[in-house]
């Protein structure tokens, strides 16, 4: 737990005992894996981080919205507890056990539809994504698979595929798995004015229909709201008209919600925004409250068309990540953080859109819930300003406020607090925020 319950820096940032650790890290870890920012965390505590250098920081990444319950909650704590010390391991495809088959049934109850569900549980996003395609092949018979622009889908083969920015996701890994196609989306800011999400939805199937066919498509897999890619809201209409389109059309609407999943919208799923109901969802990072944990739940004729034994892996549905995601689970109903991540967008929106239009150098606000984004371009225009992002970004570090960036042209500054974070701690990130901001428009 951290020792204050408020943002202290006592050195620098990162300190010597983070420089230190850094050099350690350098001659040990391979250089291909990143850091943000290099503070080496000993601990935390609800929206808070405490480094090795004993600074505490304002948690507005939350594990890139893995934390969505915050840090060292008791719900999550003491189920994590007691199932490792009753056992940590036996792989639920040798010899299963209930904390599996009670995450189904929570993610049959919370995901978007009434109708039957089945679900099955793995590691990672990523897994979790690369199966929904394998059980739309098998379900139709059909190889295609239809992404969208600015798309971010994961680090395997198959994702990396389906994911649409080459650095640093995808350069020089490939060839990738093939029968992948790209489509343009919605991305309102960048779209022609005025183009309604019917009308962008409508372009993606004439293209879809006329390069591939409509009987050629297995599956359409989107982000409802693009992580990576920019915290990209789709145009209203867009999404419940790809679903029509897919339904019509014997096609699999796959949701990745991986990033907007479990309350992070305001929403159990964005999905729920527009009453888009998925064939199949992907979940991961919010689900198990910091432990490695991913589902796919979807039509059990879907799941279930999967031959036995198709479906599994030896971590999926580890029992202790089960226990930490029935706490997860647990907190946000009990705390309705749907509700608490609706009261962060409502106090965060607005003062980022003042900020925005005081400064000029953010060319767009967006987000729902708690998954906010600010775009920064340079003055009076939408070129993208990756380096104005940076030195923003750099400036909220230095003062102990974790920000992250993300967007195709790296030019978006997310923000994923802890759905738990208090009102003051997010009050005063959003503060420092603002002031590396003016600093940026005054230089």
């Amino acid at each position: 737990m951290t020792a204050t319950t408020h943002r202290r820096l006592r050195t620098e940032i990162p300190g010597p005992a983070s420089r230190a650790l850094q050099e350690r890290r350098a001659a040990a870890v391979a250089h291909g894996v990143s850091s943000v920012l290099p503070v080496y965390v000993t601990s935390a505590d609800g929206g808070l981080l405490t480094d090795a250098d004993g600074n505490t920081l304002i948690d507005l990444g939350s594990g890139i919205a893995v934390t969505n319950v915050g840090h060292g909650v008791p719900a999550v704590v003491d189920r994590i507890r007691e199932q490792a010390s009753a056992f940590t391991h036996t792989c639920f495809m040798a010899t299963p056990y209930e904390g599996y088959i009670e995450v189904c049934e929570a993610l049959a109850e919370l995901t978007p539809g009434s109708h039957e569900k089945r679900s099955a549980l793995f590691s990672t996003g990523a897994e979790a994504v690369e199966n929904t395609v394998k059980i739309a092949r098998v379900a139709t018979g059909r190889q295609a698979v239809v992404v969208f622009d600015h798309a971010y889908h994961g680090r395997t083969n198959l994702t990396m595929a389906l994911t649409a920015k080459s650095m640093p996701y995808k350069h020089g890994f490939g060839p990738f798995a093939p029968e992948v196609y790209r489509v343009h989306g919605s991305y309102p800011f960048r779209d022609a004015p005025g183009l309604t999400g019917e009308q962008a939805a409508a372009a993606a199937i004439d293209r879809i229909e006329k390069q591939l066919g409509a009987d050629s498509v297995a599956a359409v897999v989107i982000e409802p709201i693009q992580g990576e890619g920019g915290f990209i809201a789709p145009a209203p209409g867009f999404l419940p008209a790809l679903s029509r389109w897919c339904t019509a059309n014997g096609v699999v609407f796959v949701a990745d919600e991986v990033q907007t999943g479990f309350c992070r919208t305001g929403d159990w799923f964005a999905c729920d925004d527009e009453g888009v109901v998925p064939d199949l969802v992907a979940t991961a990072k919010g689900i198990a409250g910091g432990m490695p944990l991913a589902a796919v739940t979807g039509r059990a004729e879907l799941l279930d068309a999967v031959h036995y034994g198709g479906l599994g892996g030896t971590y999926g549905g580890n029992p202790v990540a089960c226990a930490a995601a029935l706490g997860a689970i647990e907190t946000m109903r009990t705390r309705n953080l749907a509700a608490a991540a609706r009261k962060i967008g409502d106090a965060a929106l607005p003062r980022l859109r003042a900020l925005a239009a005081e400064t000029g150098v953010i060319g767009d606000v967006r987000g729902r819930g708690a998954m906010l984004a600010a775009e920064f371009c340079k003055p009076g225009t939408t070129e993208p300003d990756p380096e104005a992002t940076k030195r923003v970004v750099a400036a909220c570090h230095a003062e102990g406020v974790v920000v992250l960036t993300c967007g195709t042209y790296g030019n978006v500054v997310r923000l994923l607090p802890p759905l738990t974070l208090p009102e003051e701690l997010l009050d005063e990130g959003l503060s420092v925020l603002e002031r590396a901001v003016r600093e940026e428009a005054a230089r």
